[in-house]
C-alpha cells in the first residue's frame, strides 16, 4: 500500500501504547480514508448551486466539471448536503 502524505492528529485513551500498535492503528485509518475518498463518495456527500442560472447541480458529472476546474464562477458554490 501507498503511504499517503498527510498529517492526522489521533488521540488516545492509552498515553503508553507502544510504536507498533500506532503503526497499526494509522495504517488502519489510512486503508480506510482511502476508501471514502473518492470522487464518487464526494458527489453523493456534496451538490453545486448555481445562483446566476438558479440551478442546483447534483449529477456526478457535472459535479466533476466543477470541480476540476482552477476557479468557481462568481456565485457558484460548492456545498456539503450535510
Amino acid at each position: 500500500m501507498k503511504n499517503s502524505n498527510r498529517d492526522l492528529l489521533v488521540l488516545v485513551k492509552d498515553a503508553y501504547t507502544n510504536k507498533e500498535a500506532m503503526q497499526y492503528e494509522l495504517q488502519q485509518l489510512n486503508t480506510l480514508l482511502v476508501n471514502f475518498e473518492t470522487l464518487e463518495s464526494f458527489c453523493i456527500a456534496h451538490e453545486v448551486f448555481d445562483i446566476q442560472k438558479y440551478r442546483i447541480l447534483t449529477r456526478r458529472s457535472q459535479l466533476q466539471k466543477i470541480i476540476e476546474k482552477d476557479s468557481l464562477k462568481p456565485f457558484v458554490f460548492i456545498c456539503n448536503k450535510n
